[in-house]
C-alpha cells in the first residue's frame, strides 16, 4: 500500500504567546518518526511524512495513499486532534485509529470523566472549574489533583497539582487557567500506584490487551507522572527503576483492569490501539480508578509507555507499526471488493 505518515514536527509548529516549556510536548520530531516509516517500508508499503496542517487539501491527493497513518496532535483548539481526521473524513482517506468524535471526546478529560461516570465505570469525583471562586463540592475532600481539562503528554502536571488546602487550591486554578487558557479539572487526588494498558484492535476483532506497565514512584504516596518524567526519561527509561512491565498485579486485579480498559476503548469508540490509564489507591487497590483514555496514545520506539508495552508482550516495533496498519486496513475494508483510490473507496463493480 501507499501509506502517508501523519504528524506534527516541534519545528514546525506556530509561534505563539505564551510559548511554555511544555506548549508542543506533544508534538514530534523527525528523528522520532524514522523508526516508523522504515517499520511501514520493511512492511511492503510505500511511505512519506507529511506535516498534518491544511497543505494536506494538496499534498495528499498528489501522492495518492491507500491508508493514511495519522498521529497528528494539532495545534490549537479545544478538539485539535480530531482536526486532521476530520480534513481526512472530507477527502475520503482512510485513516488509522480514532474517528473525529472520539479523539475530541477524549482529548476532553472532562466529558470524558462524565461520559465514563455516566456508564459507571469508576472514575476519581471531581469538578470543573472556570474560575478560581466557584464554590468547591462539599463531596471533594483534600488531597486535590488539578490539571489542564483539555491538554496531554503531562502538560500542566507537576508535584504541584497535588493540593492540600483552600489556599492553594485557588492558587493552582488560577495559575492554570491563565497559562493554559481553559478550565480546570480538579478531582479526587488517589495516592497509590499508576497502571496503563494499551490495546490493540477493533470492536468486530477479539481486542488484545498488552501487559500492564506500571510507573514507578519514589513516593508512592505523592507520586505524579508528570510532564518532567514523560519529557525527561526517553533517553533513560530503565525497567525496575523507571517502570515495571509486566505490572507485579494479582491476577484478579488484572483481570479487572483488562476488563474496564476493554470497556473503555470500547464505550469511547477508540479504533486500532489505545490506552488507559489508570490509578491504583494504596488504601484498597480492588477498585481501580480510570484517569484517562488515550485514542491517540504515542507510540515511538524504545520510550512511548504503548510501545515498552508491546515489547513486553514479545512483540518488536515492526510488529506493533504494522499490526496497528492491520488492523485499520481490515477496519476501511482494504481489499476484497474494495480497492483504495484517491479520494476515497471505490468499489471494484464502479470501475470504468
Amino acid at each position: 500500500m501507499r501509506i502517508a505518515l501523519l504528524e506534527n514536527i516541534k519545528e514546525n509548529a506556530p509561534r505563539c504567546e505564551p510559548l511554555l516549556l511544555d506548549t508542543w510536548a506533544e508534538l514530534s520530531t523527525l528523528e522520532d518518526l524514522q523508526p516508523i516509516l522504515a517499520a511501514l517500508r520493511r512492511g511492503g508499503h510505500v511511505s512519506e511524512f507529511f506535516e498534518g496542517d491544511p497543505t494536506l487539501v494538496d499534498t495528499l491527493p498528489r501522492f495518492q495513499p491507500d491508508l493514511c497513518f495519522n498521529m497528528c496532535e494539532g495545534h490549537f483548539g479545544e478538539s485539535r486532534e480530531s482536526q486532521v481526521p476530520a480534513l481526512l473524513d472530507m477527502l475520503r482517506l482512510p485513516y488509522t485509529g480514532a474517528g473525529v468524535l472520539a479523539l475530541a471526546l477524549t482529548l476532553d478529560k472532562v466529558m470524558t470523566k462524565r461520559w465514563l461516570a455516566f456508564h459507571d465505570l469508576p472514575t476519581p469525583r471531581f469538578q470543573v472549574f472556570t474560575t478560581p471562586e466557584e464554590r468547591l463540592d462539599p463531596a471533594l475532600h483534600f488531597p486535590l489533583f488539578v490539571k489542564p481539562a483539555r491538554e496531554g503528554s503531562g502538560k500542566g502536571v507537576s508535584q504541584d497539582s497535588i493540593v492540600d488546602d483552600e489556599r492553594r487550591l485557588r492558587d493552582r486554578i488560577a495559575w492554570l487557567i491563565g497559562t493554559y487558557r481553559q478550565p480546570a479539572l480538579v478531582e479526587r487526588f488517589i495516592p497509590g500506584r499508576e497502571i496503563t494498558i494499551g490495546l490493540l484492535g477493533n470492536r468486530a476483532d477479539r481486542l488484545v490487551t498488552l501487559p500492564a506497565f506500571e510507573i514507578m514512584f519514589r513516593d508512592p504516596r505523592r507520586g505524579v507522572y508528570s510532564y518532567s518524567i514523560k519529557s525527561e526519561t526517553p533517553d533513560g527509561w530503565v525497567a525496575g527503576e523507571n517502570y515495571c512491565c509486566p505490572a507485579r498485579l494479582d491476577p484478579d486485579l488484572l483481570r479487572e483492569l483488562e476488563r474496564l480498559a476493554t470497556a473503555a476503548f470500547l464505550l469511547t469508540d477508540c479504533r486500532d490501539y489505545a490506552r488507559i490509564d489508570f490509578r491504583l489507591d494504596i488504601e484498597d487497590d480492588s477498585c481501580p480508578y480510570i484517569l484517562e483514555v488515550n485514542a491517540l496514545p504515542g507510540i515511538f520506539r524504545d520510550w512511548s509507555d504503548m510501545a515498552l508495552e508491546a515489547s513486553a508482550a514479545g512483540m518488536d516495533y515492526d510488529d506493533l507499526i504494522l499490526g496497528i496498519v492491520e488492523y485499520a486496513a481490515r477496519r476501511w475494508r482494504l481489499d476484497g471488493d474494495n480497492v483504495p483510490r484517491r479520494g476515497g473507496l471505490v468499489r471494484r463493480d464502479q470501475e470504468k
